[in-house]
């Protein structure tokens, strides 16, 4: 496991704009936001005729998955490709780069065949962090999820179907629900909905799968499902992992579903206008009833089409926060 640092030590330049998207925490609320109003412009592009901007023309993007994930890496090529960038996607076993020296050597390869932007998917929680702090100064860094630390754009992407369906994140209550111990996307939305002000985040699951001390986050605690989702706004499910499943952590999936899974019937208790969110893929009847799943208050499709637009949020802001340091370095020289 790498030791990930203060990621905003690397994420920013020296004025503060995104050169890496390591992660939420630490992020102001006025850069947060300008992810979300650079993807809100984004959201039509795939609307249109020709659905190409020339902002990373000329551009060369790797995505470099040391762990499977065919949705993000799918949805990053697209965003890429949609800002008409060269994209080389490199599916990587873990097996070769447990150690930093392998890792490294992994980049040395790439930064021979000149990339601009490593988008970077692990198991291991700080490897995008490591990346960042071994590339050329010019080539920018994505994390596309590590570990048990963060998943930044997932975070991104749900602030932006919540703001685009809820508007004022300072009124709404949003609870997040299931595995919160091994997620990875329950942090960095923890972080992003304390950044944009939310009034009040919740995290509902059962005692072995919440962390220690999560309330230093800042959140409400809740073991019980019933009386986490009352007069909730925004249910923001979790997918559970099968290999949880099949651990002491967990009595069955069945159990699981009966105490945790949102069915018409917890949703119910949370507000009459409360939306459905799900990273995806779902494990339907496990966390989430189809009904749920496919019914009017969901918003899981939406997210998958805002995702995009904030992917290409923040790869074209990162490539432009590289060429500004790079030319306030040079003018500087």
């Amino acid at each position: 496991m790498f030791e990930p640092i203060d990621a905003n030590q690397i994420q920013l330049n020296s004025q503060g704009q995104l050169k890496h998207f390591l992660t939420t925490e630490g992020l102001s609320r006025e850069l947060l936001t300008e992810i979300l109003d650079t993807a809100d412009s984004f959201l039509d592009v795939g609307e249109r005729q020709v659905k190409k901007l020339p902002l990373l023309r000329g551009t060369t993007v790797a995505n470099l998955f040391f762990e499977n994930s065919t949705r993000t890496l799918s949805t990053f090529e697209l965003a890429a490709k949609r800002l008409s960038a060269d994209v080389l996607n490199l599916n990587i076993s873990t097996s070769s780069t447990t150690k930093g020296e392998s890792l490294r050597d992994t980049l040395m390869t790439l930064h021979a065949m000149h990339a601009d932007m490593f988008v970077v998917r692990h198991s291991d929680s700080g490897a995008a962090h490591y990346i960042a702090q071994h590339v050329t100064p010019d080539v920018a860094v994505i994390n596309a999820g590590d570990g048990r630390h963060a998943h930044p754009t997932q975070a991104m992407l749900d602030m932006l179907t919540i703001r685009r369906h809820k508007g004022d994140f300072s009124k709404l209550t949003c609870a997040i629900v299931g595995d919160i111990l091994h997620s990875r996307v329950a942090r960095s939305q923890i972080h992003a909905l304390r950044t944009l002000g939310v009034a009040e985040v919740r995290v509902i699951g059962p005692q072995t799968l919440l962390p220690r001390h999560i309330e230093a986050l800042g959140v409400m605690v809740y073991t019980d499902m019933n009386e986490g989702l009352k007069d909730v706004d925004v249910v923001m499910m979790l997918r559970l992992q099968k290999e949880r499943m099949n651990s002491a952590l967990l009595p069955s999936e069945s159990e699981f579903y009966k105490l945790y899974g949102l069915t018409e019937e917890k949703l119910a208790i949370a507000k009459p206008d409360a939306v459905v969110l799900h990273p995806g893929p779902i494990n339907r009847g496990v966390e989430i009833e189809s009904s749920v799943a496919d019914g009017p208050r969901s918003l899981i499709l939406d997210q998958v089409t805002n995702g995009l637009a904030v992917r290409m949020a923040v790869m074209s802001m990162a490539v432009s926060g590289q060429m500004q340091e790079k030319q306030n370095n040079g003018e500087n020289a």
